[in-house]
């Protein structure tokens, strides 16, 4: 993974993406404008990802009310997303884009692609209105994400970016008390 990507604008991209019963075009440019989540996950039709899907198609609603919205990528097709999304009860509820990346060009701009296997490692990058990347998570195989833990770190860079010389302390949440930093605090905490 790169971690360079933070505060870096995300790369030119071209993809179909099945959303709301509908082959759409998705650039990098719809991620502009508003707050986005490039949420890849290895593959459709397996096991932890559709956990992983799901919780944030539960959570949906409170994402929009943020002003974010969940893009989910992997490497199949989005024929293939269209038909996990008619066949998987989980699947069914989501109501964001699923982005097909057979190419793998996405998964590569964002460091995530895993080659000897042409699926995405459990990446997260969550970029600002301007299109640059905030925040990175990538987990192991086996480890699920968890929707309201990526809220509330969404939460927080909202906050940050709307309160210049403000930081948010470990377990910062909304209502929370923030930081200034200054030479006053030096040692203090």
């Amino acid at each position: 993974m790169n971690t360079t990507l933070i505060n870096t604008e995300i790369q030119p991209f071209n993809a179909t993406a099945f959303h709301n019963g509908k082959f759409v075009d998705v650039t990098e440019t719809s991620l502009k404008g508003k707050w986005s989540v490039m949420f890849f996950y290895p593959a459709d039709f397996t096991f932890v990802c559709p956990t992983e899907l799901g919780d944030l198609a539960d959570n949906y609603a409170e994402f929009q009310k943020m002003g974010v919205e969940i893009y989910a990528v992997s490497t199949d097709t989005h024929f293939t997303h269209k038909a996990w999304h008619d066949t998987s009860e989980t699947i069914g509820k989501i109501q964001y884009p699923m982005i097909g990346d057979p190419t793998g060009t996405i998964t590569r701009n964002f460091g995530v692609m895993i080659e000897s296997a042409g699926l995405a490692e459990r990446g997260t990058f969550v970029m600002d209105p301007t299109g640059k990347v905030q925040i990175i998570e990538v987990n192991a195989g086996g480890v699920g994400r968890d929707a309201s833990e990526l809220m509330r770190k969404i939460k927080a860079a909202q906050y940050v970016a709307a309160h210049p010389g403000e930081v948010c302390p470990a377990k910062w949440k909304e209502g929370n008390a923030t930081l200034a930093p200054s030479l006053d605090l030096v040692g203090k905490i």
